[in-house]
């Protein structure tokens, strides 16, 4: 059991729902926690603008701008452990990482569908739904899981299903797992703050 509030950095490279839901959970108090860093895959993204919106301090850490991937890493790393930051939360952050030994166990991502289902590279937002609706699947839902070095395959934390209804389109399974995916990713986190995990 961590007593303080936890630090958190939030990875974004879209639009930054995650992170809204992340910064409301630690307004009401659902979370003892406090945003201390957002990092940016790229500059010019809605979730900056959330970001800014909240007071938080955002670092934009770019993939191209960097000669590897353990550079770009690094470079992602560093700043986290500048900021003193205890979690790392991936919210929509589509970049590979190489997991530093250190923050092994500390760094969580969700994902918009039952894992191992539907996940790896290129699984990402409504090409998951699209791909959900095209198999004809009856039930989907959001993983909460470890990051390692592979594209949505470290181990599950927690996970939520709901079903896959007639006349769904990729936006309206989205919205329906969305729902689910923020309760989930802030049980997961309270569940890391707690020692339950």
């Amino acid at each position: 059991m961590i007593s303080r509030p936890i630090n958190l950095a939030v990875l974004v490279s879209g639009g930054g729902t995650t992170l809204q839901n992340l910064i409301d959970a630690v307004a009401d108090g659902r979370l003892r926690a406090k945003i201390v860093l957002v990092i940016a895959s790229r500059p010019g993204i809605g979730g900056i603008a959330r970001a800014e919106a909240a007071g938080l301090p955002v670092a934009v850490v770019e993939r191209k701008k960097f000669d590897s991937l353990e550079a770009f890493s690094d470079a992602v790393f560093d700043a986290c452990t500048a900021a003193d930051v205890d979690l790392v939360c991936l919210g929509g952050w589509l970049q590979l990482l190489r997991l530093p030994d250190a923050w092994a166990g500390r760094v969580m991502n969700i994902h918009p569908a039952i894992l191992p289902a539907y996940g790896g590279r290129g699984m990402f937002g409504r090409h998951v739904h699209a791909a959900v609706l095209a198999a004809g699947e009856r039930v989907s839902g959001c993983t909460v899981h470890w990051v390692n070095n592979e594209y949505d395959a470290g181990p599950i934390i927690v996970q939520r299903t709901c079903p896959v209804l007639p006349g769904d389109t990729p936006e309206t399974l989205a919205a329906r797992v969305f729902e689910l995916e923020k309760s989930a990713y802030v049980d997961a986190i309270a569940a890391y703050i707690a020692d339950r995990v």
